[in-house]
């Protein structure tokens, strides 16, 4: 099986690395790397070419700053695997994050996967959200996924942490031009599934940084929730 794993990347230089290695040293290897150069007005593009240039399974697409939005299309539009993760370039994935949420998959004939996430700041280092010493899993038709999903109990409509089959994001599109771009689209592709597994193990680790767009002070841009979130109701 091969999975695709699709990077926006924009200005990522100082947390580039750390995230492109933690999916090149992956238990399973059978990957098809993505990087989208968004771009960058920094050392990110280069960086992405040596990777490329390292590792036979990294392909590179440079194209204008359009968002995350755009770069997620971009890579989608490529993906050849028979699943598909979607990775932030400044966050890491666990060693096992593909070998286990593949399993899972096979496990439950499920057509996506989603795991639990840690969270790290540079003051505190890696923070454990959920207990690890015991692993609890479930499996959910396509309904009460979404129910967990938009009450957010067990996961959220982040695009990561979750392993899909490719087919499931036929036709799916990222917004171009609004934040809160997940909303209405991860949903799209729980509804083409019969079933969702789902791992409390927190394989995905999610960068907190003080600039980020979730952690700012309120801004107009952040009104972009309503309008996603009608796309969602419509």
């Amino acid at each position: 099986m091969l999975i695709s794993v699709i990077i926006p990347v924009y200005n990522s230089e100082k947390f580039l690395n750390r995230c492109v290695d933690s999916v090149l040293k992956q238990s399973y290897k059978e990957l098809d790397i993505i990087l989208i150069d968004d771009g960058s007005s920094d050392k990110s593009g280069e960086m992405c070419d040596q990777y490329a240039q390292m590792d036979k399974r990294v392909r590179v697409i440079h194209q204008k700053n359009r968002g995350v939005s755009a770069a997620r299309n971009s890579g989608l539009d490529v993906a050849i695997g028979d699943y598909c993760t979607f990775v932030d370039s400044d966050d890491v994935l666990e060693k096992k994050f593909v070998e286990n949420l593949l399993k899972l998959l096979h496990k439950y004939q499920a057509e996506v996967a989603v795991c639990q996430n840690s969270v790290f700041t540079k003051t505190r280092g890696v923070v454990h959200l959920h207990s690890q010493d015991c692993i609890k899993e479930k499996c959910y038709d396509f309904s009460d996924a979404i129910k967990s999903m938009l009450y957010q109990k067990e996961f959220d409509v982040a695009a990561w942490g979750k392993l899909y089959r490719l087919d499931t994001l036929k036709g799916v599109t990222f917004p171009e031009g609004l934040i809160h771009e997940d909303i209405p689209t991860t949903y799209k592709a729980l509804l083409k599934c019969n079933k969702v597994a789902y791992t409390s193990e927190e394989l995905y680790r999610y960068q907190i940084r003080e600039n980020s767009i979730e952690n700012e002070k309120f801004t107009p841009k952040k009104m972009d929730c309503i309008a996603t979130s009608q796309m969602m109701l419509d």
